[in-house]
């Protein structure tokens, strides 16, 4: 009991191990092609769903997929209704898996080649003299170590099939199909990996487990991988806490889907058994169950697929009902730039500013919130940050290709002018949004050491909290307006900000010489100083650019020409 107990546990977790690191090494590899897959394929449902099960198939994990789904939502780079679509396919995709498993009872033992493999990603990792290569060599470790951990839990199986008690058991659990969904809901919610849920079952029988009644095996693993389908949604939950509405609301269609979809094929159980038999006509065995077991979960997901995919619609409106809007909550949307606005560059143009606007704020709160949540050691305020940070990556990429679109048409010498100076002013409000990230990146470390500042540090900080907030405001005034007044007083803002860098720095030392506070401590308390007087220089250009008339000066006063060339998006 004791070998068995470790070798399913240690098994496990080198499932696991090894799903993680091929995944990661992929995502490392085509990490930027999947975004621009995702981003430019799923305005059509089916190819969404598409793009959705080839992803998940690529990168051997559901859970993995959807939590990114989840984060591109959280940027703005997804639309809900897009993301429900990819959703959908992820759930086909995670299949795969279960394929491999199987592959595991034939003749041709790809366990087998789990040690060369692991041998050839090392020297990959170790001698790979490009980035690429190196990662390449992670997947194949993962790879490799993913299947001496299917090699270690089919082990500790082994014995089973000749235990009464065991046969006894799973005759009672096939005759009780909602136990069978507890028990896979349950295992995938602790080990977060539906697959690894459905590759347990697969190796259970493919043991013996089930005895000699492959009908009985079926029947078991048919609501034991409706349970896993449920319990993978708790991955994407847990993923959308802190984020924004929309990558929340996608997180409760996977939900919904899941849990729909288990409920309509609970009452088919005896229905899907005989279409995997008609499907799988071969003889079951212990070789041939896992591939039932394997063609049973890729039927189950399709049908699931064929019957929401043309109701992501109708699941959207729901979704929306289910967690509607609350006070605060921040929205992103990805398409709030009018194209057809183009012909008209005057009223395009408007358009522009008012999301300049919109990012600044974004700006601010990111800036903000990761302050707050440093002086008060709030991670839920750091999250925040993050989130408004990815809201101004989202606003700098879209504002910039609709710029870049602009530039295009036949402007007047005034807008001319205007456009590459709006340009900066984006990048320099990506750039706020950087050392937010910064600055809560110094909070996390603060809290992970349980640093507290002294008094005295804090007063200082809650000082330039309130410098920089007030130099936001006064930016946002001069965008929104085109308010040269409050342009010239961020301009007063940043020169405080920088006689404050210079008085704290000296401050923070003494206090440092007099034993008040710790070298780490001081270390990050002048990171934060340092950021935030960043953050100050980067509004500064911005002021003067709202005070130039958004034009560049010339040694003769005239306005430097703009590029003969199409702005192009890098």
């Amino acid at each position: 009991m004791t070998e068995m107990i470790f070798g399913i546990a240690g098994g496990l977790g080198l499932f696991l191990y090894g799903m993680i690191q091929m995944s990661e090494g992929l995502k490392k590899v085509a990490g930027t092609k999947l975004k621009n897959i995702l981003e430019s394929m799923t305005k059509n449902r089916i190819v969404g769903c598409s793009v959705g099960a080839g992803i998940t198939a690529l990168i051997q994990s559901s859970s993995a997929s959807t939590v990114m789904v989840v984060g591109f939502v959280n940027a703005g780079l997804l639309t809900l209704k897009q993301a429900i679509s990819v959703i959908i396919g992820t759930n086909i995709g995670t299949t795969a898996t279960a394929w491999l498993v199987s592959m595991s009872g034939f003749e041709f033992k790809i366990t087998a080649y789990a040690l060369p493999a692991i041998a050839l990603g090392v020297g990959l990792q170790m001698f790979g003299r490009s980035r690429t290569v190196k990662n390449i060599g992670e997947i194949i470790i993962g790879f490799g170590i993913l299947f001496i951990g299917i090699s270690f839990m089919k082990g500790a199986f082994d014995g089973l099939e000749n235990s009464p008690g065991t046969h006894a058991f799973f005759v009672k659990v096939a005759g009780n199909p909602g136990l069978a969904i507890l028990a896979g809901m349950v295992l995938t919610m602790m080990i977060q990996s539906s697959s690894a849920a459905v590759a347990s079952i697969q190796l259970l029988a493919m043991a013996g487990a089930f005895g000699t009644d492959w009908n009985i095996a079926l029947s078991v693993a048919i609501p034991f991988t409706l349970g896993s389908n449920i319990g993978t949604t708790i991955t994407a939950q847990l993923a959308a806490l802190r984020t924004n509405l929309n990558a929340r609301r996608a997180a409760w269609a996977h939900t919904m889907f899941n849990v729909i979809g288990a409920l309509i094929c609970v009452c088919f159980i005896g229905w899907i058994a005989r279409l995997v038999r008609i499907i799988a006509p071969w003889e079951l065995s212990a070789v041939t169950i896992g591939a039932s077991i394997a063609v049973a979960h890729t039927t189950i997901k399709i049908f699931e697929a064929m019957f929401f995919l043309p109701l992501t619609g109708v699941l959207e409106r729901i979704v929306v009902k289910l967690v509607p809007e609350k006070p605060g909550d921040l929205v992103v949307r990805p398409t709030v730039l009018e194209k057809h606005l183009l012909a008209t560059p005057e009223l395009a143009m408007d358009q522009a500013r008012r999301e300049i606007v919109r990012m600044a704020q974004a700006s601010k709160r990111a800036v903000i919130q990761a302050i707050e949540g440093l002086l008060g050691d709030n991670r839920r305020k750091l999250d925040r940050a993050r989130t408004a940070e990815d809201i101004t990556d989202a606003l700098q990429y879209e504002i910039t290709s609709y710029l870049a679109a602009l530039s295009t048409k036949e402007l007047s010498e005034e807008m001319s002018v205007q456009l590459p100076v709006l340009l900066h002013t984006i990048n320099d409000l990506e750039r706020v949004g950087d050392h937010a990230v910064n600055i809560a990146e110094i909070a996390e470390r603060k809290i992970e050491h349980k640093l507290s500042f002294s008094n005295s540090a804090l007063d200082e900080a809650a000082q330039l909290e309130k410098e920089v907030e007030q130099m936001c405001d006064y930016i946002i005034t001069a965008l929104e307006d085109n308010n040269i007044e409050a342009a010239k007083s961020a301009l007063v803002n940043e020169d405080n900000l920088n006689k404050i860098q210079i008085d704290f720095r000296r401050s923070h030392v003494r206090r440092m010489s007099g034993g008040v506070c710790s070298a780490y401590t001081g270390l990050i308390f002048i990171d934060l100083v340092d950021n935030v007087e960043k953050v100050g220089d980067h509004l500064a250009n911005i002021a003067q650019a709202v005070i130039g008339g958004l034009q560049w000066e010339g040694d003769e006063g005239k306005a430097l020409p703009v590029p003969a060339e199409p702005l192009q998006v890098v």
